[in-house]
């Protein structure tokens, strides 16, 4: 079977008649091109179906589309403007605003981003298509986080989920959710491996640990994106490379000082991941490393992402982030800096305005290779085909689709699903939870507990300042009980804004008095405490990750008037909270869960949902420990378990968390036995089987997620004490038993050794089965 091609020839004619036909409005665009493109077929070249590919064909039209573009042209791909104007009214006529509506005129421009919804992105993509040169369409990006209207759990929330199935199903919501609107690209999955919860952007990642990371990672690239691009998703970016994480003191945009070892094997793995998914974009981030800003880094752009890992999209920056290499130092001017971002691989520039103002002089002054420039466009012109907006650059501009999907019951029906998967019960002492469904008295305390906006999280998107469900109204919601509510002391002063630092109350006690005759006279208490949604994202660095304000004091004296507590902690960060540790019976960490998240909560709590969900990040007992997290490096002295202070630790507490990564109870009780290795040793390209026999004690069905984890006892370089290496999502029946297995082979034991390389060295291992990272089931094994 052969299939006939358009040659370069004939794609260089119709393209050139095409414009010919737009200038002359002589047909609409895409009937044009149709027409064309029939015309074309009688100057084909013929292929055999086996070697014929969608890339080959999209590759020849990027190189004839090349041919025809300017060096002007080729430079207005890479730019990226934030939207600016009334775009369906007037031209603007002066100041900013008219020089970017010039810009797209010309052809200038190859993004927009925070423009929405489809009559806006309708006018300015008919402004790229129909009155540029050729008539290339605009990509058009906005920050849709973790939902766009309808919004689910913040990233790390759902990270807590462990369920990679539930985690891509709410992407895709989302993703379907953006697209109809007519914006086709958002800024995310965040990728970015972190151990300090002082750093406020923790809640937009999934946590410490690059294996779970890596696997969501994938699991959100494939949501926004999918296999292929249809009207239903929309360009991922995978964000920030590299190293962003680890932001010295968990203060925001700050230095990042890391070994070679730590960046192969703790950060980049989720970005792999992300490529093997597929990911069309990557975001640069604004820390440097080593010295060298991301942006200006050709070591992580040229030679590890487009390099080692054969990377064919395209990097945008951060939000002015090659403007500030001159903070940093790095660059003497903004020309310097348009200079190395393009030199180190930077191939967008996101409102800076350097490349569209310094580039083109540059390449002349022979400081930039115009095969650079080539380069940059070329994978953002691929990215653009492959999406099929040359096809039709109208495809996501649909104003009856936009209309019908907009908050549509079945994303109610995921983001609840989602919700409920992604809280944690962390504490449950005398069985205090489920609640009963009636009979009982319940006073209700916290401001959080009556909060419509805060579920929504920092990074909010179009979602609507309190359209989330209080958990106060999933309370009401069952009516066995009678319910008192009493606010105790607001969090913050005034309503919070985003962009600016919220203003917590920490004075203010007027509302304890009322809190505690209602605790006072109730059965039990529910305390809903933490942060305001906008205390954590990204320049919500914290020093202090207690309670905010007077709510440590509101939970004390409540306790001493009913210590019959469940504290249910709604925040975007691990907290401090060892007096509740060691004194509230019941703790559930309900993160903030998005639009249905007093609905999830409530379900929990009264035992309609059972909870399963593992934490993604450890939970600090004092704010001195950070960073803190599981799979840290023995050192030459740990705890010999003698009297001598000689030894790696505090004077004055303990070294591990408060809550450790992977822990999390449930209704249900599960335990683990009966731990077996097929074999003691493997080589080369063989396996071990591990088992485990994983029983539910309990009285209810109940769902538990299996944790294996191995720790390397020596090698080229130290190695962890334990890594987290592969899990399972069981749910058993009560007194049910499973056997639960796992498959350990060289790839399971590789890292990125002393030889620069991913291998995996001979040694001895050990290997860890169980509900936590502090897995007490233990083997050993060889690998020779």
């Amino acid at each position: 079977m052969t299939r006939k091609v358009l040659s370069n020839e004939a794609f260089l004619v119709i393209f050139a008649l095409t414009n010919y036909i737009m200038k002359k409005r002589l047909l609409y665009l895409p009937f044009a091109l149709s027409a064309l493109i029939t015309i074309g077929c009688n100057n084909t070249i013929t292929q055999s179906s086996t070697a014929f590919t969608k890339e080959n064909s999209i590759e020849r039209k990027v190189d004839s589309l090349l041919k025809l573009m300017t060096l002007e042209e080729k430079i207005g791909q890479m730019n990226q403007y934030n939207g600016f104007w009334d775009v369906t009214g007037p031209a603007p006529k002066d100041g900013t605003a008219a020089k970017k509506y010039d810009h797209i005129k010309k052809g200038w421009v190859g993004s927009m981003l925070n423009v929405i919804g489809v009559k806006d992105v309708k006018a300015l993509q008919k402004i790229a298509v129909e009155d540029t040169r050729l008539h290339i369409p605009l990509l058009f990006g906005y920050d849709v986080v973790h939902g766009y209207q309808t919004i689910s759990p913040i990233p790390l929330a759902e990270s807590a989920s462990w369920d990679l199935e539930a985690i891509q199903k709410s992407a895709a919501i989302a993703a379907e959710e953006t697209a109809s609107v007519g914006v086709n690209w958002t800024f995310a999955p965040m990728v970015d491996i972190t151990r300090d919860a002082r750093w406020g952007r923790v809640m937009e990642g999934a946590g410490e640990d690059p294996y779970l990371g890596s696997k969501i990672a994938y699991a959100r690239v494939k949501g926004f994106q999918g296999d292929y691009y249809t009207t239903k998703t929309i360009l991922a970016c995978t964000k920030h490379f590299a190293a962003y994480g680890f932001a010295e003191s968990g203060r925001d945009y700050n230095t990042v000082n890391i070994g070679k070892s730590m960046l192969y094997n703790e950060i980049l793995p989720p970005f792999k991941a992300t490529v093997d998914a597929g990911v069309g974009s990557f975001m640069n981030s604004f820390n440097e490393i080593d010295g060298i800003p991301s942006t200006g880094s050709a070591f992580l752009q040229r030679q590890i992402l487009k390099g080692e890992w054969n990377f064919n999209g395209f990097v945008v920056t951060d939000w002015g982030s090659m403007g500030e290499m001159v903070a940093h130092g790095y660059a003497k001017d903004g020309k310097q800096a348009a200079e190395l971002a393009a030199n180190a691989g930077s191939d967008m520039d996101m409102e800076s305005y350097l490349y569209v103002d310094h580039l083109a002089d540059l390449v002349r002054e022979g400081k930039v290779k115009e095969a650079y420039i080539d380069d940059a466009a070329r994978r953002i012109l691929r990215v653009k085909f492959q999406m099929g907006l040359f096809e039709n650059p109208y495809k996501y501009c649909d104003e009856a689709r936009e209309k019908a999907t907009l908050g549509k019951p079945e994303f109610q029906d995921g983001v609840l699903d989602m919700a409920k998967k992604s809280i944690v019960l962390l504490k449950n002492q005398n069985d205090l939870l489920p609640l009963k469904k009636s009979g009982l008295k319940i006073a209700v305390i916290g401001a959080l507990a009556n909060d419509k906006s805060s579920p929504l999280g920092s990074w909010r998107a179009a979602g609507k300042d309190g359209t989330a469900i209080s958990v106060l109204e999933g309370l009401q919601k069952y009516s066995g009980n009678q319910i008192v509510y009493e606010k105790g002391a607001d969090v913050a002063i005034g309503t919070p804004v985003f962009g600016t630092e919220t203003k917590i109350n920490k004075t203010d006690k007027s509302g304890f008095d009322k809190a505690v005759l209602a605790a006072k006279n109730a059965d039990v208490v529910i305390m809903v405490l933490g942060e305001i949604g906008f205390q954590t994202g990204e320049g919500r660095s914290r020093t202090d990750i207690n309670l905010p304000g007077v709510q440590q004091e509101l939970l004390e004296t409540v306790f001493k008037a009913n210590p019959n507590v469940v504290l249910v902690l709604q925040n975007g960060r691990p907290l401090t909270i060892p007096w509740a540790g060691a004194n509230i019976p019941a703790i559930v960490e309900a993160w903030q869960l998005g639009t249905q998240s007093g609905n999830a909560i409530a379900q929990v709590l009264y035992g309609d949902y059972n909870p399963s969900g593992k934490l993604p990040m450890s939970f600090p007992r004092n704010v001195a420990q950070l960073p803190i997290y599981y799979n840290h490096k023995n050192t030459g002295r740990p705890n010999d378990g003698g009297e001598s202070v000689f030894w790696s630790h505090y004077g004055d507490e303990k070294n591990s968390p408060l809550y450790s990564f992977g822990y999390g109870l449930s209704y249900s009780k599960f335990e683990y036995s009966n731990l077996k290795l097929s074999a003691d040793s493997f080589s080369g390209d063989g396996k071990i089987t591990v088992s485990v026999d994983l029983k539910n004690s309990g009285k209810v069905l109940g769902k538990e997620v299996v944790q294996m984890y191995i720790r390397d006892l020596f090698g080229s370089l130290t190695r962890p004490v334990r890594e987290l290496k592969g899990f399972e999502l069981i749910t058993l029946q009560p007194n049910e038993t499973k056997t639960v297995s796992f498959q350990i082979d060289r790839k399971t034991i590789e890292f990125y050794t002393a030889n620069n390389k991913w291998e995996a060295e001979t040694g001895d291992f050990k290997v860890f089965v169980g509900g936590n990272s502090d897995a007490n089931l233990e083997s050993n094994f060889q690998y020779k």
